[in-house]
């Protein structure tokens, strides 16, 4: 978790802070850290620069990081850990000559508020928020895999600059004396790419580049986003003043603008860029720019940007900035799709199309498509079926649009038209066969759908404050007309449901609904958790406070979870490590929306500090996610341990670990097993014992001081069964007992004078002989004890009673008895007979 005041910053309960901000300690602390500084004898200033404190108070780290001030995510060079109590155990690490060092995000929360250099980290901050930098938290930790995220969204990172890969400011710059009369080198900021760059990713993402478009690359620099999208079967052509100047300009479906003109000195240029290459777009123009929060601080001062080492222009841009630019000289509205890159559609109906399809609950369609009709007469219908068989890739095609669409689909939107008019002479009379052959409760629902996508669409368009569009999309239209009727009947509809999102009883009442449809976790007038996946599922009302949410925060679909606070107005939104790949997975990043606040709030888990773990995760999940049977099989597995509360959010991972490893499983993969570790001798047996306890209770290993080490680590399982399933119990209940005797190897039976029986009385566990095959083929353990005043047949008797004992076999009352406990439990008793000639023999299975 890691939040912040004016403080520090606080992660899983410890606070960290840069030693610039120790004048907000409390004397208390300062006293703290003069005495950890004494213990683990570093001096301030020189040693550490970073402090780390627990909130018991009983730790204390101090952590250096040599460019802290230099370097926008500066590496971790030492640490050290003093514990104030107890030991006070001092533990260093050095990691000077690590290839890999830990490094440090959010900076600017260890210090003071007033420090002249916390606006300067914190557009660095926002910059990488903005990039999606943070979006797998578990990566970002280390510096390799730091650079590999950063890269991975086509940028790379230099100096406090985050630079695209389709306009890099090489890391060799170096502070040489320019001129501005110096001629710029634009040419010199094209850079070999070895993956696509921002913009073209952002194309592929949004689905454009499906081969169904053209693309034309506006100053395509050495054309390797070009080879890349036509190795990919996509029409790609490209032009640029210095690398392809003979190359002609191509009016294209998508023009893409990429980091051109920041590069150009001359505004009138730059102005003819803009307005040339939206000359050649026909359906979108992608702008790309540098953004001024990633300013460089090298280079002169030209015209209205910097000259770089280098001799290259580079213009830096806000948002805003861009936002006028592009509105003042093209007269168009552009929407912002990731920082420094913004969307211009020319043709409004795909802009229409662009937003409207960013709300299509798709996964609803349609799990029972495929369904016939059986109430035509049995000729009919085996002749209509046998027509649509024969067409049926025509009909599923046609089929498929109209439930996409939720109404009968119009002429001009089918895509095989004159097949269908071919093969049925009209589209009524096609859709009529379709409708004959089809569940009309399947139409219903797509209508359903499709009119709750509209209203998710047009209510966030309203809280966002879009521009309202002067034509509607056609095929917007005929749905306007289908659903509402008219617009301002869809408008009034949206409304109200915007306003429903400010009623926490509605809220509250659609999460219950959500659950009973397997979508999420519900807790009662509480919140509703879910995976991302599901949340195209949900009733529109939820999907619209979860739209009014990513309007505030920006795109969510990196998150694993979320979690809707049904009465306090709250999004929660949760990434793990690798959600799917484990049973239990750890929760790397929180944010919280407030939608009244207008406020997130960031709760980052690192590496240093061990993650929640995510419980019963079937919860979140349902039967139609492809991982959903394992996953229940292993949360039935652990709730059957009986060994944790899993009403809230469950013990803590070093709890968990703990505990689990105790109780002889370890997860693998999907599954809990059974450790094949050999525990150490003193490691608790239950809650009483050790498993030592059960190896030296014997009179035959006390006189002769053979080890009597189980070899197998199923014995050792095998006796800690024994211990929590029959003694803790025992004990809970009388008190304390004596073990007569415990677990028996080879070597010891050999020397146990009179009558045993090792091949039946458990005491040899799960050992095994030389031959490889085991001792006692009835598995599990048994030990003898005695409770000091008690009647051993009433207490045999309540174990009979209250547990799920194996054997035990009854010697007297007062006596020892033996009991063991197996897997396979046969619940016998057996009181044994002295004899006159010493020996005992079975005498009754009655008590």
């Amino acid at each position: 978790m890691l939040v912040s005041d004016s403080t520090g910053k606080f992660v899983h309960s410890s606070r960290y802070l840069h030693i610039e901000a120790f004048g907000s300690l409390s004397l208390t602390d300062l006293e703290l850290i003069a005495d950890a500084e004494k213990l683990a004898q570093v001096n301030r200033n020189v040693d550490y620069n970073v402090v780390k404190i627990s909130e018991n108070k009983e730790f204390i780290s101090f952590l250096y990081y040599p460019d802290f001030f230099n370097q926008p995510f500066p590496k971790l060079n030492t640490s050290w850990r003093a514990e104030l109590t107890g030991t006070r155990q001092v533990r260093k690490r050095s990691y000077a000559d690590s290839f890999n060092p830990p490094i440090l995000h959010r900076k600017e929360l260890l210090l003071p508020l007033e420090h002249t250099e916390i606006a300067k980290f914190q557009e660095l901050t926002s910059t990488a928020e903005a990039l999606g930098l943070f979006d797998d938290p578990s990566r970002i930790g280390f510096q390799n895999q730091w650079k590999k995220i950063i890269a991975a969204k086509g940028y790379q990172l230099i100096d406090y600059e985050f630079v695209p890969l389709g306009n890099d400011l090489s890391k060799f710059d170096k502070a040489d004396n320019l001129s501005p009369s110096d001629e710029v080198q634009r040419h010199l900021t094209a850079l070999v790419r070895y993956g696509f760059s921002a913009p073209v990713q952002l194309l592929a993402r949004f689905g454009f580049l499906d081969g169904s478009r053209s693309v034309f690359d506006y100053g395509c620099g050495r054309g390797d986003d070009l080879r890349g999208l036509q190795e990919n079967g996509i029409q790609a052509l490209g032009w640029d003043p210095h690398y392809a100047p003979d190359n002609s300009k191509q009016l294209s479906n998508i023009v893409n603008l990429g980091f051109v003109i920041n590069v150009i000195e001359d505004i009138n240029e730059r102005i003819e860029a803009l307005q040339g290459a939206y000359s050649l777009a026909q359906e979108l123009l992608v702008v790309s720019v540098m953004l001024a929060n990633q300013k460089d601080s090298k280079g002169k001062p030209l015209y209205d940007g910097i000259l770089t080492s280098r001799g290259t222009f580079q213009k830096y841009y806000t948002p805003t900035e861009l936002e006028i630019f592009v509105e003042q000289h093209l007269h168009e509205e552009s929407i912002p799709v990731a920082p420094g890159v913004f969307f211009v559609f020319k043709d409004k109906d795909a802009e229409q199309r662009f937003l409207v399809g960013r709300s299509r609950s798709r996964s609803n369609l349609l799990r029972a498509a495929s369904q016939v009709r059986s109430h035509l007469s049995p000729s009919k219908a085996e002749r209509d079926a046998a027509r649509y068989a024969e067409h049926q890739t025509l009909l599923d095609s046609l089929w498929q649009q109209w439930l996409e669409t939720g109404r009968e689909p119009d002429k001009s939107e089918v895509k095989n038209l004159p097949q269908v008019l071919e093969v049925f002479g009209s589209l009524p009379k096609t859709l009529r066969f379709l409708r004959n052959q089809k569940d009309d409760a399947i139409l219903e629902t797509a209508q359903k759908l499709r009119q709750d996508d509209l209203l998710v669409y047009i209510a966030l368009s309203m809280f966002e404050k879009r521009k309202s569009y002067r034509y509607l999309e056609p095929s917007l239209q005929r749905d306007i007309k289908a659903f509402f009727t008219n617009y301002g009947t869809a408008q009034q509809a949206a409304t109200e449901l915007l306003f429903q999102i400010a009623q926490p009883e509605l809220i509250d009442a659609a999460c219950r609904n959500a659950a009973s449809k397997g979508l999420g976790w519900y807790i009662e007038n509480e919140s509703l958790q879910l995976h991302t996946s599901l949340v195209e599922q949900l009733p529109t009302i939820l999907r619209i406070y979860i739209g009014c949410g990513t309007a505030l925060y920006g795109d969510i679909t990196s998150a694993d979870l979320i979690k809707i606070h049904t009465r306090s107005g709250k999004l929660t939104l949760m990434q793990f490590d690798d959600f799917f790949g484990k049973p239990i997975p750890k929760m790397m990043l929180r944010v919280k929306i407030s939608f009244h606040k207008q406020e997130f709030y960031f709760f980052e888990y690192d590496n240093e500090f061990e993650p929640p773990y995510l419980y019963l995760k079937s919860r979140f999940i349902n039967e139609e996610m492809e991982s959903y049977a394992e996953q229940i099989a292993f949360d039935n597995q652990l709730e059957a341990l009986n060994l944790f509360d899993l009403s809230g959010y469950g013990p803590n991972p070093p709890e968990f670990i703990h505990s689990l490893s105790l109780a002889r499983w370890k997860i693998d993969g999907m599954r809990l097993i059974r450790s094949q570790s050999i525990p150490n001798l003193d490691t608790p047996c239950g809650k009483y014992f050790t498993y030592r306890d059960f190896i030296i209770c014997g009179e035959t290993q006390a006189k002769t001081g053979l080890s009597n080490l189980p070899k197998e680590a199923d014995s050792y399982t095998a006796l800690y069964e024994l211990a929590t399933n029959i003694l803790d119990p025992v004990i809970d209940y009388f008190g304390m007992i004596k073990l007569t005797y415990g677990f028996c190897s080879i070597e010891v039976a050999k020397e146990i004078p009179g009558r045993i029986a090792p091949k039946l009385d458990q005491h040899a566990a799960h050992e095994k002989k030389p031959n490889g095959k085991l001792i006692c083929e009835r598995l599990g353990a048994a030990c003898d004890f005695i409770i000091e005043d008690e009647d051993m047949e009433e207490v045999a008797l309540w174990i009979s009673e209250n547990t799920k004992f194996d054997r035990i076999y009854l010697y007297g009352a007062d006596c020892p008895i033996h009991v063991s406990f197996s897997n396979f439990s046969s619940r016998q008793i057996t009181k044994m007979k002295l004899t006159s000639n010493g020996k005992y023999i079975p005498f009754t299975t009655n008590l």
